[in-house]
């Protein structure tokens, strides 16, 4: 589906949307408003944000088919929601264009709501052969109608980051197979037409720097490992420090020696879901030509449970020089991302750092599927991201780090181990980082595990991919790293 904007209705449209603030009166202005006022009332409809009230009607001699869309209070995530409904009824309702009546609502009202339409549209039907026909998309063109200022300019912006959301779930929803280490870095590739400067490092380049860690978590698959770097500078060098975003990129995991239970285990498809956020933000940016400087940086690897895998038991040494006894080969990603945060570290020198994981089973048992847990060494940074969750609705929810959880990752043998007892197992993998995080760097690790795949619809997404993460840190970069 794609969005149009006009100033006037388009001549042949199959259905009109008319936005209604939560208690507004309804009246629209079609030849029938006497009968929509009258269709609102029988439903109870009052404007509810994302409540919906479908009626048919004769309007210049063709029925048309009429939606009224509740707004709410009118705040962004009113009208994301709204959008969201549109989208979400008309899809597949053989409905082909449909037109919003933007009046009455200023352009980044307007904007949010066709984004939200934007973003619940999106699905992904690569694999289906099958399609029954009344499940297929008809929708091909959503207009917001409206004549306000400034539209066009924040229609661009909106839409620069539903792409990079929409990136996010495509490389999320992607089975094994066809998404590993190298694909994931050819997918990432086009982002230099964007102007995004690309650097790759392969297995031999990674070993010469000491990345022990990290390829021992990757020795086990046949699929080669990759660390992706991807800098989005759109401030012309202004900013000369870059934000440093470190995705953990495990395109699947086994759990290795340490096999996980056969059941489920084909959702491990999205344990890349970190760094599929941080390429997600990276074209978002790009997209909207964000005045910021920003690092995204991915350690792609598969855990595979190969003749040649990493052993419970096995010590690694990291590119840090710290040593680590592996005690769970299913606790890999802080092994990814503890070489990967190193690196990044040493190439390009951050004030600040995030990284972001689906890293423990142990946050979805805390935090369900509501909110993503953070954990943080700076109290100003933190606070950010906890406002910016709110601002942008992914949602965070912060969580302790302490000397007491750290020294459950001490080893007899290694300089530590990579997991703790089974209690506080989210805190104590977040301990394991912070280990790797250098003296003087605002950090802040992201566990997301709960966040970026959906059993059942949400607000703005169908089941499965959620792209959760990439208007988290937009929302981070516009309020606190843009040179705007």
């Amino acid at each position: 589906m794609q969005i149009a904007l006009s100033a006037t209705r388009p001549g042949e449209v199959d259905c009109l949307a008319f936005p209604i603030a939560r208690g507004a009166p309804v009246s629209p202005p079609i030849e029938a408003a006497a009968l929509a006022a009258e269709a609102a009332a029988a439903s109870r409809f009052t404007g509810d944000a994302g409540a919906l009230v479908e009626l048919f009607v004769s309007e210049g001699g063709r029925t048309l088919r009429v939606l009224l869309v509740g707004t709410g209070e009118g705040k962004a995530a009113d009208l994301e929601k709204a959008g969201a409904a549109i989208s979400a009824r008309l899809l597949t309702s053989g409905v082909t264009g449909a037109a919003v009546d933007g009046a009455g609502l200023d352009a980044q009202a307007l904007a949010h709501l066709g984004l939200g339409a934007l973003l619940r549209a999106w699905r992904i039907d690569i694999y289906r052969t099958k399609l029954p026909e009344k499940a297929k998309p008809t929708l091909e063109t959503l207009t917001l109608v409206s004549d306000a200022a400034g539209l066009a300019g924040a229609w661009a912006d909106m839409e620069g980051l539903a792409s990079g959301v929409a990136f996010t779930r495509e490389l999320v929803s992607e089975p094994a197979n066809i998404l590993y280490p190298e694909s994931f870095v050819a997918r990432c590739r086009p982002l230099a037409d964007l102007g995004v400067e690309i650097t790759v490092l392969d297995e031999s380049e990674m070993a010469a720097l000491g990345m022990g860690a990290l390829l021992g978590v990757a020795q086990g698959s046949v699929r080669k490992p990759r660390l992706l770097a991807m800098r989005w500078d759109g401030t012309g060098g202004a900013q000369e420090t870059p934000l440093v975003l470190v995705g953990k990129g495990v395109t699947f995991d086994t759990g290795g020696i340490s096999l996980k239970p056969g059941p489920g285990m084909e959702d491990m498809k999205w344990d890349m879901g970190g760094a599929g956020a941080v390429a997600g933000t990276i074209k978002a940016l790009a997209a909207r030509k964000a005045k910021a400087h920003v690092v995204g940086i991915c350690g792609l690897v598969e855990n595979m449970p190969d003749g040649n895998a990493q052993r419970p038991g096995d010590i690694v040494t990291t590119m840090s020089g710290q040593t680590v006894e592996v005690l769970n080969t299913d606790a890999e990603g802080r092994l990814v991302l503890c070489d990967a945060v190193w690196w990044a570290q040493q190439t390009y020198k951050p004030a600040v750092m995030l990284d972001l994981a689906t890293l423990t089973g142990a946050m979805i048992i805390s935090l369900g599927h509501e909110h993503g847990g953070v954990f943080s060494n700076d109290d100003g940074l933190a606070n950010q991201l906890l406002a910016a969750g709110l601002e942008s609705g992914d949602k965070l929810w912060r969580f302790p780090l302490s000397d007491v959880y750290d020294k459950l990752l001490d080893s007899p043998i290694a300089d530590m181990k990579n997991i703790g007892p089974r209690y506080a197992g989210s805190i104590t993998a977040a301990q394991f980082i912070k280990r790797y995080v250098q003296d003087g760097v605002k950090w802040a690790h992201l566990d997301i595990a709960g966040m970026v795949w959906a059993d059942k619809p949400g607000a703005t997404w169908d089941k499965g991919a959620t792209g959760y993460g990439v208007r988290l840190l937009d929302q981070l970069v516009r309020d606190h790293y843009s040179a705007e």
